[in-house]
């Protein structure tokens, strides 16, 4: 596995990471003795970059990534993230970015994972009534106090990201980016490129769609939380499954599957880009690592543009009402 740096601030980390929340939350068929064996494979492997927050669970995936490190700390780049807060109940309370409140979520974070420091600390979404200049001032502090290493944003919108970066360097963001989900060409990528900043693609795989394992949204089970997603709803999932069908086609003629040509394409956009697809088997883990030892000559590349354009899914990535919380 290579390494990527991510900003110039001196975190280095796997050039594939992996987003533990399905472990815990949101999407169904969990198994936590699965997913525990599927962190330790991980680390194996060299997918030494574990992304988790607080909210996941709510509360429970923290620990459960904190469980599985226990005794291998050392070989772990940890990443979680604050400001999406919930209640015990799983109620969504809003978005917190006052500084008393970064400081209280730290160390209830730093309790949770056993741990003495974070690697990457993420605001997970921007308080709009709370000067970006103050939460990350908080988050500052906390370097300090060497309780955090580095800071990341997600969700930002480029103005904002200038001014967080004035306050302190931010070395990530995280942003949902893949093939159906290009919107981060436009503005995301070329301010955080003028700014040194490297780019964490979530959901690199559409939450699954991309891996074309889905051909109705009756394939959702019942509690899955996709069942949300205008992306799975209706006409657009027909829609957006003409896109998977022919990302299928490009990625057979290569011999590989649509997960590893979908991550093999975002590995491809650049160095300062580290995907972070979830996943809770090692059977998928060790599908999505294949993906970095592709390589995608520029004919492949530009059949997948023609494929996947700018623009080409269908429906909004969130429900309307958390549309709002993205890219501000």
């Amino acid at each position: 596995m290579k390494t990527k740096k991510l900003g110039n601030q001196g975190l280095v980390v796997s050039e594939l990471g992996l987003g533990c929340m399905g472990m815990s939350e949101f999407y169904a068929g969990r198994d936590e003795a699965e997913s525990i064996a599927t962190l330790h494979r991980a680390l194996e492997l060299g997918v030494t970059f574990l992304d988790t927050a607080d909210m996941y669970g709510p509360f429970t995936n923290e620990k459960l990534v904190g469980q599985a490190i226990r005794d291998r700390r050392d070989q772990v780049i940890l990443a979680t993230k604050f400001g999406n807060v919930r209640s015990e109940e799983g109620g969504f309370l809003g978005v917190n970015g006052h500084p008393d409140y970064v400081r209280q979520a730290c160390d209830a974070s730093l309790q949770r994972l056993g741990v003495d420091v974070i690697d990457l600390y993420y605001q997970h979404r921007v308080d709009p009534t709370v000067p970006i200049e103050d939460t990350v001032g908080a988050m500052a502090e906390l370097v300090q106090q060497g309780k955090i290493r580095y800071l990341g944003l997600s969700e930002a919108a480029p103005a904002t990201i200038r001014r967080a970066h004035a306050v302190h360097p931010i070395s990530a963001l995280q942003t949902e980016y893949s093939l159906w989900s290009r919107d981060p060409e436009d503005e995301i990528l070329p301010t955080i490129r003028e700014l040194g900043i490297g780019f964490v693609p979530y959901s690199p795989l559409g939450r699954g769609f991309l891996s074309g394992e889905f051909t109705s949204p009756d394939d959702l089970p019942a509690d899955d939380y996709r069942r949300n997603s205008p992306r799975f709803q209706g006409e657009n999932f027909y829609k957006n499954l003409e896109l998977v069908e022919q990302v299928t086609a490009i990625a057979t003629t290569k011999g590989v599957t649509p997960s590893q040509l979908a991550l093999a394409w975002l590995l491809a956009q650049g160095n300062d880009i580290v995907p972070i697809p979830g996943t809770k088997r090692r059977k998928y883990l060790e599908e999505n690592v294949g993906a970095t030892a592709i390589t995608l000559t520029p004919d492949e590349l530009s059949q997948i543009e023609a494929v996947a354009p700018k623009g080409v899914a269908a429906g909004d990535r969130y429900p309307t009402q958390h549309m709002s919380a993205v890219n501000r």
